[in-house]
């Protein structure tokens, strides 16, 4: 390991993206765009998933270079041929997923791959004091000694920011910095941002968040289908307008009725849990859902929601108290039991748990279903009717494919996510537990997805929505519960869940007061 002193650079006081174009086999990523950052703004970068967005940060940052069209930094033609060219003229990218050691320091981490200022001999107490330097100056209150496991995602997220300030980068790209932040945690970031933007750092502020675009950028460019649609600023546009330039039509909120009083589907008594490296995870917890209602579950990912989701489903054995689908307990049953019993997953990891993507589309529609009696003749498959109903639930629940052969990994994010929804509600479950059911979908999908589980909740289904997206949670539930440590330590109607309050049970389990 290595460090070296901050890279002096340029200013980055323009930068122009002119007429982009990138093109992979079969695919015109980027079709001519167009996009301007000046010195000292926010500019947001929005578009659905596959408009291109990512193509073009990757050629900023070096990653790949651009077919044609031209890259000025200054006035000046740039060429980057790897993410250290895009660095040492002052560019800077913070990932979605954080690039950090956890067994390494905060200093170690910040010095990763950089050239000592003493030979072969470490200089961490020189990467050290200039931390110290940018955190003071900019508000990151991180300790260079703190080994990155320490820290909390908000903290993490801050060393990732001291790493592009150390190597100088006057543009730094942020990938959805928000995703895995407390409502907190992002209050702090954009102070961050703002004195970042103050001190004459330019910043490419991407995210699916149109309220935290509204609230901290001073302009955004669309992309749609791989072509700039266009700049607006900020201040003189709506949401609703940027939505529209996205998906090229009006956005229906799902109408979200009272719901009607029902029978309780699923009861969670004191829930014990050991999580993968056999620490417990889950501590006590307690958890019903009555028929016909959203519960939707808030929390700091880390706290016990992908263990929980696990235990109710039977992937996990749990280590103590008890599961039950309509007062029938199921804590010890498997996952094609409790199928049996009405209950459907969609998984946190989709192509992971949820899908093969190998398997072409109609497969994947019947891994679980396939030995069902309509779709199988003793150990014989009725590949007719199982093609039959591929095609009504890829029609029902708008799933582009072209064709039932089609291997699945071939779909967006967003399709495959639609065909795991259509396999799993076509059993008519009287209980789904939904894992970050938008997770990585665009805002066409989220539109379809929220409206799907609302017209099954009205149907009497009870849903157990897992999700890291406050907007999500507070828009579609019923009722909010709040997951800390391992354990429920709040819930509230919707008409109760206000940010401040579950924002402050989702950061120390306590209610502000």
């Amino acid at each position: 390991m290595s460090s070296e002193a901050p890279i002096a650079t340029d200013h980055i006081k323009h930068l122009e993206m002119i007429d982009i174009v990138k093109t992979f086999p079969g695919v015109r990523a980027n079709d001519g765009i167009t996009l301007d950052v000046k010195s000292g703004e926010v500019h947001a970068l929005l578009g659905e998933n596959g408009a291109g967005k990512s193509t073009l940060m990757r050629q900023l940052y070096g990653m790949f270079q651009p077919d044609s069209g031209e890259i000025r930094i200054n006035g000046e033609a740039v060429q980057f041929r790897s993410p250290a060219s895009a660095i040492k003229a002052g560019i800077g990218m913070i990932h979605q997923h954080f690039m950090l050691v956890d067994s390494m320091t905060v200093a170690q981490n910040v010095a990763l791959g950089r050239k000592s200022t003493r030979g072969l001999r470490l200089d961490l107490d020189v990467v050290s004091k200039e931390i110290r330097r940018l955190s003071a100056d900019y508000g990151l209150a991180v300790d260079p000694d703190a080994y990155v496991w320490q820290l909390s995602v908000g903290e993490q997220q801050r060393v990732e920011i001291l790493k592009a300030l150390y190597v100088g980068a006057s543009l730094i790209i942020l990938d959805e910095p928000t995703a895995v932040l407390t409502p907190g945690e992002v209050d702090d970031l954009f102070v961050t941002l703002r004195r970042m933007v103050k001190e004459g750092h330019s910043l490419l502020f991407i995210s699916h968040k149109l309220h935290e675009v509204m609230a901290v950028s001073d302009r955004a460019t669309v992309l749609r289908d791989g072509a700039t649609v266009g700049t607006r600023i900020t201040a003189e546009t709506t949401r609703k307008e940027l939505v529209n330039m996205m998906v090229g039509r009006e956005i229906q909120e799902p109408e979200i009725r009272l719901p009607k009083e029902g029978p309780i589907s699923l009861k969670v008594e004191d829930l014990h849990a050991r999580g993968d490296r056999g620490n417990e995870v889950l501590k006590g917890l307690d958890l019903e859902i009555k028929a016909g209602e959203i519960l939707g579950l808030a929390g700091v990912s880390g706290n016990g929601q992908k263990e929980l989701a696990e235990c109710l489903v039977g992937m996990r054995e749990s280590t103590g108290g008890t599961v039950r689908i309509h007062d029938k307990d199921v804590t010890h049953l498997n996952m094609n039991d409790r199928v049996e019993q009405g209950l459907s997953f969609v998984p946190e990891e989709r192509m992971k748990d949820g899908a093969i993507g190998e398997f072409s589309v109609w497969e994947n529609v019947f891994l679980r279903d396939h030995s069902h009696d309509d779709f199988c003749h003793g150990i014989f498959l009725n590949q007719k009717a199982m093609h039959k109903q591929a095609t009504k639930l890829m029609k029902e629940f708008s799933v582009k494919t072209p064709a039932l052969d089609t291997p699945l990994k071939t779909l967006s994010g967003g399709n495959i996510q639609k065909l795991i929804l259509a396999r799993e509600l076509s059993r008519d479950p009287s209980v789904l537990i939904a894992a970050q059911p938008t997770r990585g979908v665009d805002i066409g999908a989220s539109e379809y997805i929220h409206q799907t589980l609302v017209k099954h909740r009205d149907l009497g289904t009870a849903i157990l929505l897992i999700s890291e997206d406050l907007d999500e949670i507070r828009t579609l539930s019923d009722r909010v519960a709040v997951i800390y440590d391992g354990r429920i330590v709040g819930i509230m109607n919707r008409d109760e869940a206000e940010v401040g309050k579950i924002g402050s049970l989702m950061a120390s389990g306590e209610m502000s007061a």
